[in-house]
């Protein structure tokens, strides 16, 4: 009886981890020529950051493997946040975001102050 419970509890637990919600993220996320890109509009700095930027910079932007991002506006404009998404700066990659995802997360920071 014991073995059929169990066996029970296991297929159960199987077929409601594969039904299980949703990867929020990935439904946010496009292919183009194998490569991701975001599709969240330029107006969602907040989402941008967290697909793209949290990981290195913590998600209350305290910091982690990248600098602590939470007074960031207190010492870069707009246009130098702009510049180092683009052009990457240390460890950072260039490029993370791109056009009009770059400027609205470097807007979004440079009010962190």
């Amino acid at each position: 009886m014991k073995k059929k419970l169990l066996a029970l509890m296991m297929g159960t637990a199987l077929v409601l981890a594969a039904c299980g919600g949703g990867d929020e993220a990935a439904d946010d996320k496009a292919t183009k020529d194998g490569e991701e890109t975001t599709t969240a509009s330029g107006g969602d700095a907040e989402k941008l950051y967290n697909q793209k930027c949290l990981q290195c910079h913590g998600e209350n932007l305290e910091g982690g493997a990248g600098p602590a991002l939470d007074k960031v506006g207190a010492d870069l404009s707009k246009e130098d946040i702009e510049t180092i998404i683009a052009e990457g700066k240390g460890i950072m990659p260039a490029g993370a975001l791109k056009g009009e995802e770059a400027s609205t997360v470097a807007d979004w920071l440079a009010a962190k102050k």
